[in-house]
């Protein structure tokens, strides 16, 4: 499978998990979904790891836990965003993560073309109109659009160390990455103590969300292995695409004509980046 399906197989099932987490997150509290989540997914990899049989094949995977630092910060003021805010408005922002991975590659040495440049324009100005709203006569930031902003930032600085960890083996990068997120979602539970205890249904269904979270890991990580970072992080990005479209059939979230605009906006950055 070429690099770019694989890097669009991650965002499919990233999408689908980052619709449903922090949807199961507003009723049952973000760090007890996050940790069941984290379970999950390093049952699923390590099962998947165990059955093939095979150590690591190079100490580089071990970037995937200088990833997890990152990627954790992220999905945590994630999945607060989407509890404060409206899904269809954090999703599309904090997939400009995708602007990240460019500059990186700009400041090694990378020339983005003019349709990438025109791309980053139009994802910082969707992000900038997708931000605000009407309340009243006057315009205010929306609810959730900071939180979305470090979601970006984080995810964004996810995508070098787990590109370069990816390289060497993602079946062990994925393991690597899981565990060193439950590890961090397991200390800050353990800082804050919040309550743990689920129902059957929802931890299977937050089980099911930490699955999902690690096939996009493992994904994009094998996607590193021939694939430039450019091109795959970006491809990875798309994911708010499906999150929107879900939070729109299933939510129904109705939202202005120019949050709308931004929003397009934004997608329509993203896709033109990864041109």
């Amino acid at each position: 499978m070429s690099s770019a399906l694989l890097a669009l197989g991650a965002s499919v099932a990233w999408g689908f998990a980052d619709f449903v987490g922090p949807l199961w997150a507003r009723t049952r509290g973000t760090l007890r979904v996050l940790l069941w989540a984290q379970v999950g997914g390093v049952a699923a990899i390590g099962l998947a790891v165990a059955v093939r049989g095979e150590g690591p094949r190079s100490p580089t995977v071990l970037l995937a836990s200088v990833a997890a630092v990152a990627g954790t910060a992220g999905l945590y003021a994630y999945y607060r965003g989407m509890a404060i805010g409206a899904m269809s408005v954090v999703a599309p922002i904090a997939g400009a993560s995708a602007l990240v991975p460019v500059l990186w590659g700009v400041a090694a040495g990378d020339r983005p073309s003019t349709i990438q440049v025109a791309g980053v324009v139009c994802a910082l100005v969707g992000v900038v109109i997708a931000s605000r709203e009407q309340s009243g006569e006057t315009r205010r930031v929306a609810a959730g659009v900071g939180l979305a902003l470090i979601a970006a930032v984080g995810f964004g600085f996810y995508f070098p160390p787990m590109h370069a960890a990816g390289k060497a083996d993602f079946w062990w990068t994925a393991l690597v990455f899981r565990t060193a997120t439950l590890v961090l979602v397991a200390g800050a539970v353990a800082a804050s103590r919040p309550p743990l205890r689920l129902r059957p249904r929802d931890l299977a269904i937050c089980a099911l969300v930490g699955v999902g979270d690690t096939l996009g890991n493992a994904l994009y990580a094998a996607s590193s292995r021939s694939g430039l970072e450019s091109l795959t992080s970006v491809l990875a990005s798309l994911y708010p695409i499906l999150t929107v479209a879900l939070a729109a059939a299933i939510l129904h979230e109705r939202l202005a004509l120019p949050q709308r605009a931004g929003i397009a906006l934004t997608l329509a950055g993203v896709v033109l980046i990864s041109a």
